[in-house]
């Protein structure tokens, strides 16, 4: 069989042509925490490239059927993280790109977090950390028993790997030999209070999901390239799931919000919107 007749084969357009969409997705990231007055602008700046290659290279999905039976499916276990999220979605054709100036508006669909109730391509609710990569683990497992070729993927936050549910699931998830399960670890380092390996031993955080099983690799979170390789060829081992350790940047793309953990909190003002802008699109 050849991957152009395999169902569970994944389309990969050209990865250099995705330099734009990331651009496009970062500027309305910083406009929406702008506009919406909102915390965690860095927090979602650190995964846009992640997004983008999973949306536009990596998994097999209809905008227009977002709920296909056989295709992929996605959760964003770091709901914080959601303003990229939308713009991702948005920027993919699953709803108008005018719904990103309603965000944290009163009535809006899209909240802070993120929720499926009137938002196309999200099944789920996330923000209250631990949660979704055992979620993704029962999709996965679902898949598995109904016969079905799509695979789950699950990005999460290196501070969401404090939690104990994560860790149970990484159990479970190997128990069961679920290798259509792909976790994506946000790891730019910084949590709430500080630096990750501060509030608790993290590193060595690609180890850890090797001892509990899991098939591990790392990579640069910002290399279009190197995310679009690491992710074309799963899965990487037959019967284990999949951790990807993606080192980012929080608040990649804008110099003054680089590394710097007051941009968890902190949403931008008319002036910062208007520098960030100036760099992300020269």
């Amino acid at each position: 069989m050849t991957s152009a007749d395999d169902p569970s084969a994944p389309r990969h357009p050209a990865i250099g042509s995705l330099e734009a969409r990331a651009r496009a997705v970062r500027a309305a990231t910083v406009r929406m925490a702008h506009d919406g007055k909102t915390p965690h602008v860095g927090s979602a700046l650190s995964c846009v490239e992640i997004l983008t290659v999973l949306y536009f290279h990596t998994m097999r999905i209809t905008p227009e059927d977002a709920r296909a039976a056989d295709g992929d499916r996605f959760i964003m276990s770091k709901g914080h993280g959601c303003m990229s999220y939308y713009a991702t979605l948005a920027e993919r054709g699953y709803f108008p790109r005018a719904w990103l100036s309603t965000y944290a508006a009163n009535g809006s669909w899209l909240a802070e977090h993120p929720g499926p109730q009137g938002v196309p391509g999200i099944e789920i609710g996330t923000g209250s950390l631990g949660h979704g990569l055992s979620i993704g683990a029962g999709f996965a497992l679902a898949a598995r028993i109904d016969g079905r070729h799509g695979r789950t993927f699950v990005l999460l936050s290196d501070g969401e790997c404090n939690e104990g549910t994560v860790w149970e699931t990484a159990m479970f998830a190997a128990g069961q030999r679920l290798d259509h399960l792909v976790a994506i670890v946000d790891y730019n380092q910084l949590q709430a209070m500080g630096r990750c390996d501060e509030i608790t031993a993290l590193a060595p955080l690609a180890d850890k999901w090797r001892a509990f099983g899991w098939a591990t690799r790392e990579v640069d979170g910002h290399d279009l390239n190197a995310l679009g390789a690491a992710l074309s060829d799963l899965p990487w081992s037959p019967d284990r799931p999949n951790a990807l350790i993606a080192h980012t940047v929080k608040g990649k793309g804008v110099s003054f919000m680089e590394n710097d953990l007051e941009w968890h909190y902190r949403p931008p003002s008319d002036e910062d919107l208007e520098r960030a802008l100036r760099e992300i699109e020269t």
